[in-house]
């Protein structure tokens, strides 16, 4: 593959994913909106038979302001409001909060008319298939889950492994002790994606090199992605293991684990943000080595798109490194200084994209 081309990958899903770098804090009652606006009228033009009232976006555990995987939402969420001119409301979850909690919130949206709604995270998927089977007129999609079939639901998924497999690279290719970490923040099959790619990624270079690896939680509501005292926890033993280059797929917890590797100045790698763009790690970006990016604003916005347009998405829709859905941002000019690593990443890719490398899922 030719490095222009690559390039432009790299461009379309910085660009993508950008605005979640500038996401402002703000603190919401648990289970109650963080965010309702008319945007201005609810058509999004002259050409447009949109009718809704617009977007009904419900986030994952750890909510708004966790720097990952929630953001990421959110900056699709206001990309699709500003740009379509819709409404749009965004709701935090509760803590330790049932599936029927989210069928209630689901179905709130439904009521309110918002079209499309949207679950970020494997968690909504139950609740989706309950309320988008009432609601047949409406769209509904699920991010990280492909298991819910109806026509007028999208799964939206991603290759995860692959960038987490540039993350192994990068790790490999950085240590200088010959020892990496990985973290996830629950053990379930979802994350351990992110495990299978990085630790492909890492023997890619040198199959010798040691891989810690933790997760912090076996269910969800123990906090695994919400707590960055248990990241930090995490962070300290595979450090004092022997760890330098810690790579971390847990959500909110993941700013524990950044925070304590720049604190012990060792190589942190981020996940689905750019976290080295982020306020909330300003402080600690100088260790961000990177970040294995997912562009979920990407999808937030797509799906909202095709309902605005009269073209509702549905069935699986998966972002790879082909078409961009994932990467590795090279945002910290640190790691863009090392050019034998960056040029053994582009390899990676390059490689992935051809067909010639195969990451596994497990």
């Amino acid at each position: 593959m030719r490095r222009n081309s690559r390039i432009a990958r790299r461009t379309r899903l910085s660009q993508a994913v950008a605005a979640a770098a500038v996401v402002v804090l703000a603190a919401a009652g648990c289970g109650e909106t963080s965010n309702e606006s008319s945007g201005g009228d609810s058509d999004s033009g002259p050409d447009s038979g949109y009718q809704g009232k617009g977007i009904g976006l419900a986030y994952d555990i750890g909510g708004r302001g966790d720097q990952s995987f929630n953001d990421a939402a959110y900056s699709g969420f206001e990309k699709a409001r500003k740009e379509f001119k819709i409404g749009g409301n965004d709701i935090e979850p509760s803590d330790g909060e049932a599936d029927a909690d989210k069928v209630q919130r689901l179905t709130q949206m439904a009521k309110a008319g918002y079209n499309p709604i949207i679950g970020v995270g494997y968690i909504y998927a139950p609740a989706v298939k309950e309320v988008s089977a009432k609601y047949p007129d409406l769209t509904f999609a699920v991010i990280d889950d492909a298991q819910v079939k109806a026509d007028n639901v999208a799964d939206m998924v991603f290759a995860e492994e692959q960038a987490s497999y540039l993350a192994g690279v990068a790790a490999a290719e950085t240590s200088k002790k010959k020892h990496v970490g990985f973290i996830g923040g629950v053990d379930i099959p979802l994350i351990h994606k992110f495990e299978a790619g990085f630790v492909q990624g890492v023997a890619s270079v040198d199959p010798k090199i040691k891989v810690e690896k933790r997760y912090l939680t076996e269910k969800p509501e123990d906090g695994g992605f919400a707590n960055p005292s248990m990241g930090k926890e995490a962070a300290g033993g595979q450090i004092e293991a022997g760890a330098d280059v810690i790579y971390h797929a847990a959500g909110l917890s993941g700013q524990g684990v950044i925070q304590e590797a720049a604190a012990e100045k060792v190589w942190a790698i981020g996940v689905d943000s750019d976290q080295y763009k982020q306020k909330a790690l300003a402080a600690s970006r100088d260790w961000i080595l990177g970040s294995a990016l997912k562009d979920v604003g990407g999808a937030v916005y797509e799906v909202t798109k095709s309902v605005v347009e009269g073209k509702p998405l549905s069935g699986e829709h998966r972002g790879d490194l082909k078409s961009g859905g994932v990467g590795f941002a090279d945002s910290n000019p640190k790691y863009r200084a090392m050019t034998d690593v960056v040029a053994a990443v582009a390899k990676a890719e390059e490689d992935i994209v051809s067909g010639k490398v195969t990451v596994k899922t497990e």
